[in-house]
């Protein structure tokens, strides 16, 4: 148990986290202006008016002005809802989002599928998979071979940024000058850079949060299936819940209907070695780096319909590979019983025979939640920044959309799975 000393708050702050140690303040820097027009897209329903009060009060007591929110009772959608305030675009409740490290969830079911038709084992080494060539003069950790499927999705694969203060996902210029290489960097600088990086931990002691890990995974996944990452992911996991909106997102431009980010924040960019000053959402860092690791974007209801997929009788993962995602590990149980399982945190309930799993996701212009209940409920929450001048907290989020569904005093029976997936 000794993995992991920190407090569940603790650690949902770390989750999804990115780097922003070289980010410096840009007063007014794609803020909203401070008078706000409240608008919200979607169906209304009035024995959900909970949600919609809280997401308002949410936003605008920050001045976010792009948010989203899908809820599900007992594997019916009941809500889907887009929120602009003060926004130069009308949000709907398809627009697209970064959803930052949410995205793990579907790497980690990326990998258990793979393990599913028997392409790879939850116990194979990364050696069987990556190239662990370190740069010239440099020796690998012995260690490393030692890494396997469970530890890299697990968060105990050795790697640990706190100790280090080094999350690689966020040192692109670091890199770049280690190697002798151009910015934007690829996965293979990055990968070949810590390749000749020593671990903290031994694998399998310690959980910690690894970016890193993630970035790993994704490219085992290309490696063992053939394919691109995100095609996939689009073909073994997202085509059969009917969800084609989802794609792996640009540091720049937008996808059509994807929304602005916002940050009052700017940094040097890390697309090429200008050195230039960039609001911090539009290359501070590379989202190309983080594909595997935090570079989805998605709507709020199909992040509702992908959670979907972890329920009993999913058509993209069985049994085994639903009790792979969310196995107690042999180390990082918490006190009061949560864990990280595969790309999930996971807390068991109702006497252990229930668990309540969720996951955060945050980067510069992004804080985005998805958690799905023991008692049959799920939402999905998205918005376009995670910074603002009030200095108020955004996992503040969690607890109120929890206090929203208490609220609730009759679910209504409707079902809207077949507004937005044909």
């Amino acid at each position: 148990m000794d993995g992991m000393k920190v407090s569940r708050r603790t650690f949902g702050k770390l989750v999804g986290a990115a780097g922003t140690g070289t980010l410096v303040g840009a007063a007014g820097v794609g803020l909203p202006a401070a008078a706000a027009t409240w608008t919200a897209t979607g169906t209304a329903v009035t024995a959900l008016r909970s949600f919609d009060d809280t997401m308002k009060s949410f936003m605008q007591a920050r001045g976010i002005s792009a948010g989203q929110l899908a809820v599900t009772y007992q594997g019916r959608l009941v809500l889907a809802r887009g929120y602009g305030n003060n926004s130069p675009e009308t949000i709907q409740p398809t627009s697209l989002f970064r959803v930052a490290s949410l995205s793990k969830s579907l790497t980690a079911a990326a990998i258990v599928r793979l393990a599913q038709d028997g392409k790879l084992t939850m116990g194979d080494s990364i050696a069987k998979h990556i190239d662990l060539t370190p740069p010239a003069g440099q020796a690998v950790d012995p260690r490393l071979p030692q890494v396997t499927m469970w530890r890299l999705l697990q968060h105990t694969s050795g790697w640990d940024r706190d100790q280090t203060a080094f999350d690689p996902l966020f040192k692109d210029r670091i890199i770049a000058q280690a190697l002798g290489v151009p910015m934007e960097l690829h996965h293979k600088d990055v990968i070949r850079f810590m390749n000749g990086q020593p671990l903290v931990h031994n694998p399998g002691s310690t959980v910690s949060y690894s970016n890193y890990g993630y970035l790993l995974a994704g490219r085992v996944i290309e490696a063992v299936s053939g394919l691109p990452y995100e095609t996939y992911v689009k073909q073994k996991l997202l085509a059969p819940l009917k969800i084609t909106r989802m794609a792996s997102g640009w540091s720049i431009t937008r996808h059509s209907g994807e929304v602005g980010y916002r940050s009052q924040y700017s940094g040097p960019t890390v697309l090429d070695g200008s050195g230039s000053t960039v609001p911090a959402p539009y290359g501070s860092f590379s989202m190309r780096l983080q594909d595997a690791n935090g570079g989805w974007i998605a709507s709020a209801v199909d992040l509702a319909r992908w959670a979907s997929a972890f329920d009993t009788g999913s058509t993209v993962l069985n049994a085994t590979s639903l009790n792979r995602v969310f196995a107690v590990p042999t180390v990082g149980v918490n006190p009061d019983g949560w864990y990280y399982g595969l790309g999930w945190q996971v807390r068991p309930v109702s006497g252990g025979t229930g668990r309540n799993t969720w996951h955060t996701g945050s980067m510069p212009g992004t804080y985005s939640l998805l958690v799905r209940t023991y008692h049959g409920m799920s939402w999905a929450v998205v918005f376009n920044q995670r910074d603002d001048p009030s200095g108020l907290s955004y996992g503040a989020i969690d607890s109120a959309l929890w206090t929203a569904s208490r609220a609730v005093s009759s679910w209504p029976s409707h079902n809207l799975w077949s507004t937005y997936f044909a």
